[in-house]
């Protein structure tokens, strides 16, 4: 917005809430932190400020994702559990077979649409945890490919500063 980097930083403050006001809050407090009393700045500034703000990202990719690992898990898992539920009923099936010695439907049915609705809860389960994971995932990764652009940006506005 062409504002100085300091009126902006006083706006926002040090504590702020938004993930690229973090960004930027780590690496104006390092920028300061940077300076010695004579205002001369102290070597390897530019490194240390990139290092905050790859900090900052970091928590932020750690908070954007940190549900994904569960739907990934009931993404995989549930079809498997859908799938032992299949085998059960279908045991049951035959153990009704066994005990009745009658093949007819009468005696089948119960077990084959107790294994169905086991299949059916598993994929039920498992088809909107894969969807909400890739559509989390992506947006995660388009969000934090931001964070990355915004943090460079800032290091290149920093470092021409420096280099003044």
């Amino acid at each position: 917005s062409g504002e100085p980097l300091d009126e902006l930083f006083e706006k926002i403050g040090s504590q702020p809430d938004g993930a690229s006001e973090k960004i930027f809050a780590s690496g104006m407090i390092e920028w300061r932190r940077s300076h010695r009393q004579d205002g001369e700045l102290i070597a390897g500034a530019q490194a240390r400020i990139d290092r905050s703000m790859d900090v900052a990202i970091a928590k932020e990719t750690e908070r954007l994702s940190g549900g994904l690992p569960f739907l990934a898990t009931v993404g995989s898992t549930a079809p498997f559990i859908g799938l032992f539920g299949t085998v059960w009923g279908i045991k049951t099936a035959f153990e009704q077979i066994a005990i009745s010695q009658n093949t007819s439907l009468a005696v089948v049915a119960p077990g084959i649409a107790e294994a169905l609705v086991a299949t059916a809860l598993g994929l039920l389960a498992a088809i909107p945890a894969v969807i909400f994971y890739n559509k989390l995932s992506t947006d995660s990764d388009r969000i934090i490919t931001g964070y990355e652009a915004f943090a460079d940006e800032f290091a290149t506005i920093l470092s021409r500063q420096l280099d003044a």
